[in-house]
């Protein structure tokens, strides 16, 4: 159990990368969750209104140096 100042604790944010690059992904899956723009949408990758970033077609997923995230077809 986590060190509770105030008598509340949070729920654990299950943020991070959930498929990595050269993985094969459907349309509709969720690629990352992440607390602001760290990475940037690029090819058939949308964004959520949480910053969450998901496969908009079928296709292999690629990070590029940069911070930005495609899904090759």
């Amino acid at each position: 159990m986590a060190h509770v100042v105030n008598g509340r604790d949070s729920k654990p944010k299950s943020l991070g990368v959930k498929i990595y690059g050269g993985q094969v992904i459907r349309a509709g899956s969720i690629i990352m969750k992440q607390t602001g723009m760290r990475f940037k949408a690029g090819r058939n990758v949308g964004t959520g209104k949480d910053c969450t970033l998901f496969a908009l077609t079928d296709g292999k997923v690629q990070f590029t140096p940069k911070r930005i995230v495609n899904v090759i077809k």
